[in-house]
């Protein structure tokens, strides 16, 4: 990895490392609980997680997108740490390669190099940790740092609107320039800190 604080797989690697973090605290009592994200369950986005996880690894590697199911079914409830801890070192195998960020990665609206493919993931690990922090109580520490290149990604390739239809995400919720980075990311994607 290399140091540089412009290198996108930085803040990948840190939002999958905070994603580990917020699965291993999640419970039994947690797993049928709703989520800020639409029609998913602490249980369902827990495996959807562990998938994104293996295919962020697979496309890294030149592999195929839909290789890899939309949710991890192979894990048991509980067992998502295990199954994260183990994705992760697939994941930073592939990833820790600097080749990887000019590498065209293939996504399902078209290619994209590998650096693009960093910071649209980090979004969704970002995105999808929080949703699992807040249906499960958990308030992890956010680092402003790493939210600064999805944020502005995500400002400049999701217009406010239309939203729904082929934008899947909700009407923009503002909030304060000033608000926490992760409270505006958030916001831009429909969620409400």
């Amino acid at each position: 990895m290399t140091n540089s604080m412009n290198d996108p797989r930085n803040g990948l690697l840190k939002a999958v490392d905070l994603a580990g973090d917020v699965l291993a605290s999640v419970r039994p009592e947690h797993y049928d609980r709703t989520t800020p994200c639409p029609d998913y369950s602490v249980r369902q986005l827990s495996n959807h997680l562990v998938s994104v996880l293996r295919r962020v690894a697979v496309i890294g590697a030149g592999g195929q997108f839909f290789s890899v199911p939309h949710f991890a079914e192979d894990v048991a409830d509980g067992a998502w740490a295990e199954a994260w801890a183990a994705g992760t070192k697939e994941l930073r195998s592939v990833w820790t390669d600097p080749a990887v960020l000019g590498r065209e990665i293939g996504l399902p609206w078209g290619p994209v190099p590998g650096a693009a493919a960093a910071v649209i993931y980090t979004n969704e690990f970002v995105l999808h940790t929080w949703d699992l922090a807040k249906a499960t109580g958990q308030s992890p520490a956010w680092d402003d740092d790493v939210l600064a290149a999805p944020l502005a990604a995500m400002q400049r390739a999701v217009p406010r609107e239309p939203r729904g239809g082929q934008v899947p995400f909700g009407p923009v919720v503002d909030v304060p320039e000033d608000a926490p980075a992760i409270d505006r990311l958030v916001g831009w994607y429909g969620r409400k800190p």
